[in-house]
């Protein structure tokens, strides 16, 4: 089970291409507090990635879940420097053996410490692209895209992206 966050979400429909999660053979959610951030409040902002996200979700390619009570939820919520939304994620990802789909570096360390796996945006089109899935060079084309409309991406993880990318068309 993929589990995302808000980042993923919000730059995968900035760029039109929510759509890829349903190539995926895992189910992929979307926690309330996430969905909440970016669908309910992205929508009276006027966000246009907002309504893409909402179809995405009524065309069941997300199911929108519920994080349990657990122990660890209770104890994230203590974490100041995490977010509600971060803190679902998380949870539900334990919870469920899944994988939290996040980008944020504080979110990631904190989920390394409690031994929940994280994957990252660019991870997703390369493990699709790695698949044959999609194209490298619509795997690109998406890294390229979501740049553009103001995904954060270090450049050295940048070089590493396109030496994958590269690999693969090889």
């Amino acid at each position: 089970m993929w589990v995302f966050d808000a980042t993923p979400l919000i730059y995968l429909a900035k760029v039109d291409r929510l759509a890829l999660v349903q190539r995926f053979d895992a189910s992929c959610v979307i926690p309330e507090r996430v969905y909440e951030e970016v669908v309910e409040t992205g929508l009276g902002q006027g966000y246009p990635n907002a309504r893409r996200i909402e179809r995405s979700v009524d065309a069941d390619r997300f199911d929108v879940v519920a994080a349990e009570t657990t122990p660890l939820l209770s104890r994230l919520r203590e974490n100041d420097n995490l977010s509600d939304a971060d803190v679902a994620v998380l949870a539900c990802a334990d919870a469920d053996d899944g994988v939290a789909v996040m980008d944020e570096t504080y979110g990631r360390d904190v989920a390394a410490t409690e031994g929940i796996t994280t994957r990252g945006t660019a991870f997703l089109v390369l493990k699709l692209a790695g698949e044959g899935t999609i194209s490298v060079d619509e795997a690109r084309s998406v890294i390229d895209a979501m740049i553009e409309e103001g995904w954060y991406c270090a450049p050295d993880i940048y070089a590493k992206i396109v030496r994958k990318l590269d690999s693969l068309a090889a």
